[in-house]
């Protein structure tokens, strides 16, 4: 079960940041790669959660996020076509100088051959795979600010 820890500057304040990663508007593609508008569904929304099923290309997971803490956003999987155990994403940010360091630890675990084989692909080359889409997410946050 792979376990990958990305970091990640920032010009965007930690407000900023969750604000894109919550935001389940149209354009969400344009934030993350991963995730198709056209496969995107709000089950449910609060003022500090929501419950998202999101994904691209075949692959989808339903999320649980939870942003009661300003500086720190839990994913939980709740459902996935591949994923299961436990998979999610953790975000968590600290102001500097200059911006914001964003943290990210993405956890997968693999419930079938297709996922199995995804988590050890991403063993292998997730640090690259998914630390580009967070720099895109960065940059596609900043550009909003």
């Amino acid at each position: 079960m792979p376990s990958i820890t990305l970091i990640q500057h920032t010009t965007a304040t930690p407000e900023q940041f969750v604000a894109g990663l919550t935001d389940f508007g149209p354009g969400r593609a344009d934030l993350f790669p991963n995730s198709a508008d056209a496969d995107l569904r709000v089950h449910d929304r609060g003022d500090t959660f929501a419950d998202v099923t999101e994904g691209s290309g075949g692959i989808w997971e339903r999320l649980h996020y939870d942003w009661s803490d300003p500086t720190r956003i839990v994913l939980t999987t709740v459902d996935s076509n591949v994923w299961g155990g436990r998979s999610g994403h953790t975000y968590t940010f600290t102001k500097t100088q200059d911006g914001t360091l964003v943290h990210a630890e993405v956890v997968r675990e693999g419930k079938n051959f297709k996922g199995k084989l995804l988590g050890l692909s991403l063993g292998l080359l997730g640090r690259k795979v998914l630390g580009g889409a967070l720099e895109k997410t960065v940059r596609a946050i900043e550009a909003r600010g």
